[in-house]
């Protein structure tokens, strides 16, 4: 099981905006493909999958406001 987190985004950078998911619960993710878009004040980005897996849970649904640390989603590992 990974827990994908949400990393450090830059300096002054507290929180994101998750703006939509790539798959959805139970789907196969594969390693370095994008997961999820996440939104700050200055810039949209896309957060890859870090292993390849079972897209097992999705812990911030789109619109969530999330803070670095916070876990995002999990994957069961194959």
């Amino acid at each position: 099981m990974v827990k994908v987190i949400l990393p450090e985004l830059g300096e002054g950078i507290a929180k994101a905006t998750v703006s939509y998911w790539f798959s959805k619960a139970g789907e196969r993710v594969k390693e370095k493909e994008d997961l999820v878009e996440l939104t700050t004040d200055k810039a949209t980005f896309n957060l890859p999958s870090p292993c390849s897996g079972v897209l097992s849970e999705i812990i911030h649904a789109e619109g969530d406001s999330v803070e670095v640390g916070q876990e995002l989603a999990v994957i069961n590992e194959e």
